[in-house]
């Protein structure tokens, strides 16, 4: 356990970002996995779902939360199953 005051806020702000980080790659794999779902599927809303993977991947690399070849390596996935579907 810390000591310092500083080191307690430290692990206070650790612990809120923490939270904070892990809400969001929640969000971008749950758009992920629906779109991947909605692609393989017959649906005729896999380009609403793609198009919201996408901007949950954007919103997340602003964020700092994913690194953005990351995001750019499944945005581009997800517009070739799309284009492939089409």
């Amino acid at each position: 356990m810390a000591n310092m005051k500083s080191a307690l806020k430290r692990m206070r702000q650790n612990e809120k970002r923490r939270a904070r980080n892990r809400m969001v790659r929640s969000k971008v794999r749950t758009a992920v996995k629906s779109a991947r779902t909605a692609l393989t599927a017959a649906d005729g809303d896999a380009r609403t779902a793609a198009l919201e993977a996408i901007r949950a991947l954007d919103k997340a690399v602003t964020k700092g939360v994913v690194h953005p070849n990351t995001a750019a390596r499944k945005k581009s996935a997800l517009a070739r199953r799309l284009a492939a579907r089409a």
